[in-house]
């Protein structure tokens, strides 16, 4: 991983159970190997489980409307998703936590990500195709999968997630994957440690 310093760091969490999520505490390991070697970095944490508007009619077209001609409605129902867009602008290191859920990702995920997929500001169409205007910066994408191998054609949920991130300019993206965690939690959690290692190698407290 380069050494240059980290100041900003954006976590995503979309698992709807926050106590006892495998994806969370594998999170959790990430943020703390990263936060012990940039102690300055500071980490705005985002947490899908409270909820995430889903676009409507009114967001596509509030979306579609130049700024300079937005209402005050409009631009109070793209308030959501221009802080989502300004967070992850911002942000030179991002963690998203995801379990797979149906062979898919959660719903709040699949919204968060309508909400930041937007055309001239975080993609645009070309005579070429399409292309991301984010810069491009390391996402950690930890994912606990319950049977689902990871990767795997029944894997809907990794592949679509680097897809999307590609869409928007972000190609760094470190799959810290748990597998089997229905059968053998703590195994999982350490393969996907073991993984972690390869970009994060702090001696540090693993996660239990």
């Amino acid at each position: 991983m380069s050494q240059t310093a980290i100041r900003k760091i954006l976590r995503i969490d979309s698992s709807a159970n926050p106590g006892d999520s495998v994806s969370r505490a594998i999170g959790n390991e990430v943020e703390h190997r990263l936060t012990t070697g940039h102690p300055a970095a500071a980490v705005h944490r985002l947490d899908l489980a409270a909820g995430m508007p889903h676009i409507d009619a009114d967001w596509v077209a509030a979306n579609f409307t130049p700024p300079e001609q937005r209402s005050p409605e409009q631009q109070e129902r793209l308030a959501v998703s221009d802080h989502s867009v300004a967070l992850l602008k911002e942000a030179e290191t991002v963690i998203v936590t995801v379990p797979v859920y149906n062979f898919s990702l959660p719903s709040t995920l699949k919204a968060w990500i309508d909400h930041v997929c937007r055309a001239g500001v975080t993609f645009r169409y070309t005579e070429s195709g399409p292309q991301g205007l984010l810069a491009d910066r390391p996402v950690y994408l930890v994912m606990a999968s319950g049977g689902v191998p990871l990767g795997s054609p029944m894997d809907f949920a990794s592949r679509y997630l680097k897809q999307v991130l590609s869409f928007i300019g972000i190609e760094d993206v470190r799959l810290v994957g748990a597998e089997g965690v229905a059968s053998d939690a703590r195994a999982a959690q350490q393969a996907a440690l073991n993984t972690l290692d390869d970009w994060l190698p702090v001696s540090v407290t693993r996660v239990a």
